[in-house]
């Protein structure tokens, strides 16, 4: 294994020299600490720091080794942020894996996933060849944009070295709406109306509980526009037919624990799997009630358009139940056997990419 300080050069050289490959960032992602007999593992977290910020561009250039949580230090210092809302950032999340990983936090709700802020990367291929795709600024280059196969990719396709993301001014202040539901079918209902009124939420966030659900909805802005939004927020919620049992609003200090939590899945008990789970609203309670019986821990992001689940035992159970669903997901956090769980998705273009990027099959999943 490589680590310490490392070149692009040494990168190029490890690929050519060796049969198989695995980049390693941060091990925030326990999931996909996939450690097999004869692979060489290269650890990026040598490839640290920024090589470009132009604030007044809001685009920045980073080494894809670089600590998500030293990057928005420096961004914070100039108001600024990465909107898709960074998981995992506390454990050691590093550029390079938080695109290889494709994750996004509460904040894509509002803004967009972390797919629409990666402007350029430039990686080397299966054949030790550095590739650059994309651009350092927002009027990208036209053509084909490899960018953002790397979104997801797991390493699949080559090691990440540089990374371009544009970035947004920081929020001044949040407000969180925390209403109690007796269902989450109710709960549902409440965020179907929610969407279809023309209000700025910045998240909204399902946490079914034993006995009911809550509904997060997250504000941000001016602190002075908070107090009418949320009137409006609760005469939208109040005119269901199920109304919310209780309100409360989170400022300052608890606000900000309570979204820190979401995105670092304190949530998740010790020992289970962690699994990604994209889906659409109406896909959630045939999957709760299966998922409950199971005894699986769970919240719905990203306006019910996401699932996260903690899945007690062997993965297997799990995969045959997405799979049944039609869903597919990916392993996290916790221990699997391999990282896709449920349903295959774009396996045949995924497959002309991989020839075309790793030939030789050096990089693998």
């Amino acid at each position: 294994m490589m680590n310490g300080r490392i070149s692009v050069p040494e990168i190029q050289e490890i690929i050519r020299s060796h049969p198989r490959i695995v980049a390693r960032g941060g091990g925030s992602k326990t999931a996909l600490q996939l450690h097999r007999d004869g692979v060489e593992l290269v650890d990026l977290t040598g490839l640290q720091g920024l090589l470009e910020y132009q604030p007044e561009e809001f685009t920045f250039t980073a080494w894809a080794g670089s600590y998500v949580a030293d990057v928005q230090q420096i961004l914070g210092e100039h108001d600024q942020f990465l909107p898709f809302d960074p998981v995992l950032v506390e454990r050691g999340a590093t550029l390079g894996g938080t695109v290889a990983s494709g994750l996004s936090g509460p904040g894509r709700y509002r803004f967009g996933g972390l797919r629409d802020f990666l402007l350029g990367v430039k990686f080397v291929d299966g054949l030790g060849n550095l590739v650059r795709s994309g651009g350092r600024v927002v009027k990208n280059a036209a053509g084909f944009d490899l960018s953002k196969f790397m979104v997801g990719s797991l390493g699949e396709y080559g090691v990440l070295v540089e990374l371009t993301f544009k970035v947004f001014p920081r929020p001044i202040a949040y407000t969180t709406l925390e209403a109690e539901y007796p269902s989450l079918a109710a709960a549902l209902q409440a965020l179907a109306r929610l969407t279809a009124t023309p209000l700025e939420l910045f998240a909204v966030e399902l946490q079914p509980l034993d006995n009911g659900c809550v509904l997060l909805v997250r504000l941000g802005g001016r602190p002075e526009t908070f107090a009418p939004r949320l009137e409006r927020l609760r005469g939208v919620l109040e005119g269901l037919s199920d109304k919310p049992q209780d309100y409360f609003i989170l400022q300052e200090a608890a606000e900000t624990e309570t979204w820190r939590s979401l995105r670092e899945f304190q949530w998740v008990d010790s020992g289970l799997t962690l699994v990604k789970v994209p889906l659409t609203p109406r896909c959630v309670l045939p999957l709760d009630e299966r998922l409950t019986a199971s005894g699986a821990q769970r919240r719905y992001s990203v306006g019910a358009n996401l699932a996260w689940i903690a899945w007690p035992g062997p993965i297997l159970p799990l995969h045959d139940l997405l799979a049944s669903q039609g869903l597919s997901g990916l392993a996290v956090l916790g221990r699997a056997e391999k990282p896709f769980v449920g349903v295959s998705v774009g396996e045949p273009f995924a497959r002309r990419v991989k020839q075309a990027l790793d030939p030789l099959g050096k990089f693998s999943v």
